[in-house]
Order: C-alpha cells, then structure tokens, then sequence
C-alpha cells in the first residue's frame, strides 16, 4: 500500500442562521479589526446585510473594513488591492463573503499581507508561510468547495492563464455554511455552481489516488446533489435544499484534495481564455469526458451510478457506465444547463489556443486515464 496522508481539519457551522455566531467566534480566533474580502454585487444583497449585522456592534471603517474589488475570475490586482488595504488598517484576520472568486482573492491575499513585495509568479509553496492572517469563510453559493481548500485560483499579473496557490496555512479557520445566505442566488447560478460540485465529487472519486476517506466524501456528496440541487433551482427559498447544497460542495471541496481530472483541464482555460463562467465550462465538458474514460476504463463510474440512486450493480461494467454518463448528461440537461461550448461564446478559432493551456493544466495528470493533448483538442471540439 503506497503512503498517504489524510487530513479533515475545517471547523464547520452548518444551518439556517449560523451567520450570527461570527461576532462571538472572533477573539478566539484571535480577530479584533478583520477585512471583509468580496465583491461589488453582493452590497445590495441581503447576505451582505447578514453578515454586516453579524460584526455587529462593529461599524464598517472603524472596527472592520471592506474590499470589494473582486472580478470573477480574480486577479492578483484584486488581491494586491485586499492586501494593501489589511495593511493599512492594521487588520489581523480576513473574512471571505461570496463565491469562489471572493473565497480565493481573501484567501490569496493573506500571501500578500506577509510579502507585500512578492509577484504572484514567483509564488513557492514551499516557503514558510506559517503566521498568515486568520481566515474565515462565508460562502454564498454552493459549488466551488473553496470554504474548505487549501489552494487560491487567481490570474497572476501579466498572464492570460489562471494560477494556483496551494498551501496548508491557506485553509480557512471557520466556515460558515448558511443557506439563508444563498436565497437569493438565482436559478441559473445555482445551477451552475451546483454542477461545479457535482464534477468536483466525480472527478475526486475517480481519480487514481489512494484517498478512501474522500471516496466516500465524494460519493454521499453525489446523493445529495442529486437529490438537492433540482429543488434549489425550482425554489431558492427552499432552506432544506439550499442547505444540502451547501454541505455537499463543502463535501466536493473536501474530496478534491485527492484531486481532479481532465474535465477541469478544460474548464480551467475556458474561463481564462473565453470567460466562461467555471462551473457552466464543466457542466458542458463533463459529459464528454465521461464517455471518454469510460470507453478506455470500462466500469470506472458504477459506484457514481449507484450514488446517483441508478440500479446498475449486476449490469456489465459498459452498460453501467453507459446509464451512469446518460443519467448525468440527462440531469445537466435538466438543471437547464447550455449543452455546447458555441452557446457560450467559444468559436473554433479558439481551440488551438485553449488546447494549449488544458495541455498545460495540472488536472489531467489524475484523470483515471492517460490523455493527450489531440484527445483534449479533440474533446473541445465534440463539446463546441
């Protein structure tokens, strides 16, 4: 048996109305005077009106200041900017509000909060980054898992290409998993986001790494999405489902640390590249790659068949998968998903340039099987 390390150290709050327990979680974490990192359009929403009542009697300005300068897809700017402003008002912990963009810029910034000199590029996460600012995390959506990873995805400064920042220091302190945070999100990103959690539990599980504990992390994780993630887009108030859904991508982004696959390759440069939103690029491509791996490893999605409620145990491993890839198309379908990458704004001319970065990508190195960049171009092109 090869050698593994497995590691679950995330405090987690789940359940309507756990944001009111910040304020109180704060001095033990050792935060007097946080930052809020998030962006433009949450202000007018009422997640952000909850969590400023939260740090209530805290006034912003004086007790706790705000960066929202966050683009989705952030870049080391947008970082730069959080970190600047920590600095300059003596801040000693960061709050995350939003979704994966926002969670990624609070996260990175604290990198930059140690070294304000350091260029994103010449990132080593095998320095001592011991001593980062304390991070608590407040999702707003529920796909990217980032609440609970110990990377940063940002565009480093003179790149087109994403950039990742892994380091254990990166992982956030406390998570606040509150649906009432997440009403007000609407259908098609709940859609997109939910199905961004969706890929990350079956890319995990499929991965050829020794991670028993994710496996299983990945799998309920499927269960739930599968039964939560239609009622959260038919009814955004429903606290159930949008709970559910919270959970099981803080289960995807805890399943993922045994890593992903080639789908993400893809969806990495599309969102750089072409500007698709992540969690749509990997409902497009995910499908595709399905049947890709299955006609290579027969039996490789059985178990994700039986996690997605399909009788498929004494089937053959090719009808299993066969069920199993149709049932995900079928339910991306259903969640009113964009079913090819042209509806999206990619163009042909496009491809060369994307393949390229996919190639470049780290994901596919734990795709259940090998892949080359023909078959990457090959499958951006079945996906247009």
């Amino acid at each position: 048996m090869e050698t593994s390390s497995f590691s679950f150290p995330t405090n987690v709050l789940s359940g309507a109305g756990v944001i009111d327990r910040l304020r109180g979680m704060l001095p033990a974490l050792g935060i007097h005077r946080p930052l809020v990192v998030t962006d433009a359009g949450l202000l007018s929403t009422e997640a952000y009106k909850k969590l400023a009542a939260a740090l209530l009697p805290g006034e912003p300005d004086r007790d706790w200041f705000l960066h929202s300068d966050v683009q989705p897809n952030p870049t080391e700017a947008n970082t730069r900017g959080a970190a600047e402003l920590a600095l300059a008002k003596g801040c000693d912990g960061v709050i995350g509000l939003g979704g994966g963009s926002a969670l990624d810029a609070a996260k990175v910034c604290r990198i930059l909060i140690k070294q304000p000199q350091l260029k994103l590029a010449d990132y080593d996460w095998e320095a001592d980054w011991s001593g980062l600012l304390p991070f608590i995390a407040v999702p707003t959506t529920a796909g990217t898992g980032s609440e609970v990873g110990r990377s940063g995805v940002v565009t480093p400064d003179g790149s087109d290409s994403k950039g990742m920042y892994f380091h254990p220091e990166l992982l956030a302190r406390c998570v606040f998993l509150d649906p009432e945070l997440t009403t007000g999100l609407p259908a098609g990103l709940t859609a997109a986001t939910g199905l961004d959690a969706l890929t990350h539990c079956i890319e995990s599980f499929t991965s050829p790494a020794f991670q028993p504990l994710c496996d299983g992390i990945a799998l309920e994780g499927i269960a739930l999405i599968v039964r939560a993630l239609p009622t959260a887009i038919a009814d955004g108030t429903d606290l159930d489902a949008r709970g559910h859904m919270l959970v099981a991508a803080a289960m995807g982004g805890v399943a993922f640390q045994k890593d992903l696959g080639a789908t993400h390759s893809l969806a990495h440069p599309l969102s750089a590249i072409c500007g698709v939103h992540h969690g749509t690029a990997n409902a497009i491509c995910l499908p595709h790659f399905m049947r890709h791996n299955a006609r290579q490893k027969p039996g490789v999605y059985r178990r994700i068949g039986i996690a997605c409620g399909l009788d498929v145990v004494s089937c053959s491993d090719t009808d299993a998968d066969e069920l199993t890839v149709q049932f995900v198309d079928d339910f991306i379908r259903r969640c009113g998903m964009p079913t090819s990458l042209e509806e999206v704004g990619v163009k042909e001319e496009h491809i060369e340039a994307l393949s390229d970065q996919a190639w470049l990508d780290p994901c596919h190195q734990t795709n259940p099987v090998p892949v080359s960049r023909e078959d990457l171009k090959e499958l951006f092109l079945k996906a247009l």
